[in-house]
């Protein structure tokens, strides 16, 4: 299944850009995330309390960013593991410069296995969705607090 969608962050792209690199910002963003920790160059470990439909369940997940074209573009490739199964994705981001403020748009495909499939499978576009606006209305927050001098 194919999810995709844009948001826009009131923000340069150049700013969003780097937000998205800071595993910081990225584990306060994301919902659900309880730890989030680089073990590698652009790779990651995190730990996540997701609900996904009725199923519900803490997942271990390795992230990794490839295919980077700063400030423009990357690939995001996830792979979590739950008692209630597995859910694989990879995702793509594309950032639009649009002067004070960036429009991203998303698109990814996941897969999911176990019993997470049968039991939210037919859910996860509308969630996929919902947990994207939540992300970068986080992400827009962090924006907009000031610059580190």
């Amino acid at each position: 299944m194919q999810v995709d969608g844009s948001n826009v962050i009131q923000a340069p792209r150049e700013r969003v850009w780097t937000l998205l690199q800071d595993p910081g910002v990225l584990a306060r963003c994301v919902p659900g995330v309880q730890e989030m920790t680089p073990d590698g160059p652009d790779s990651y470990t995190a730990v996540l309390n997701v609900a996904v439909g009725p199923v519900k369940g803490k997942f271990k997940a390795k992230v990794k960013i490839s295919n980077q074209v700063p400030p423009e573009s990357m690939t995001l490739q996830i792979e979590a593991k739950a008692p209630t199964g597995i859910v694989n994705a990879v995702g793509q981001l594309v950032l639009v410069d649009q002067g004070e403020s960036t429009r991203v748009d998303w698109s990814g495909e996941p897969k999911m296995m176990g019993m997470i499939a049968s039991l939210a499978g037919r859910l996860i576009g509308g969630i996929s969705k919902s947990q994207a606006d939540v992300f970068f209305g986080n992400l827009e927050k962090e924006a907009l607090k000031p610059v580190p001098a």
